[in-house]
């Protein structure tokens, strides 16, 4: 039998210390929890927010996030490419997404706000038409990945090669645009 969770609100529950229920989460919130290093697999999150939560680590395979909010959470080395890709649609605003794998998602649409991107892996993914809204992609991996019409203007540190990845109509500030030329040896002054 599964669980069904319905416009619940979670605070401050440290789920190293108590499991988390497997089943289904409809449009509930989790406040100030500490999901780190648990398994929270096979677990359905549908229109759910997180706000200030610990998913370092975490394990989410078998995972649904559908239209799911983070919102100032730490999300370190989460291998997102392991959870369900059905109907998979994420927003983050003001996250720390460090080491996370996003490896061959289909995430049209995405929205990464003010978040901390530092070595991600999007190799193979389809982010067209996502937003990077003041993002650091320092180190970040972006290789036959699908770039097209998302939105780079106020983003920075990012190594993206034009010749290995899909960025027809991707938008890049003047500022910014060495980040298409690295991989050239071009120098621009």
């Amino acid at each position: 039998m599964i669980d069904n969770f319905y416009e619940e609100t979670f605070k401050g529950v440290d789920y190293t210390k108590i499991s988390i229920v497997k089943g289904e989460y409809d449009s509930c919130s989790f406040v100030d929890c500490n999901f780190d290093s648990i398994h929270a697999s096979n677990i359905q999150f549908l229109e759910c927010e997180f706000i200030n939560c610990n998913f370092s680590n975490t394990i989410v395979e078998n995972t649904a996030f559908k239209d799911v909010i983070f919102e100032e959470c730490k999300l370190v080395g989460v291998k997102f490419n392991e959870c369900d890709p059905f109907l998979l649609a994420f927003q983050f605003n003001k996250c720390q997404l460090n080491f996370a794998s996003f490896y061959k998602l289909k995430l049209q649409n995405i929205i990464f706000n003010n978040c901390s991107l530092e070595e991600v892996d999007f190799v193979e993914a389809n982010l067209s038409k996502g937003m990077f809204d003041d993002c650091n992609l320092k180190r970040a991996v972006f290789d036959n990945t699908n770039l097209e019409k998302t939105n780079f203007v106020s983003s920075y540190n990012f190594d993206i090669n034009p010749a290995r990845n899909l960025v027809k109509g991707a938008k890049f500030s003047q500022q910014n645009v060495q980040g298409l030329l690295n991989s050239f040896q071009i120098i621009v002054e």
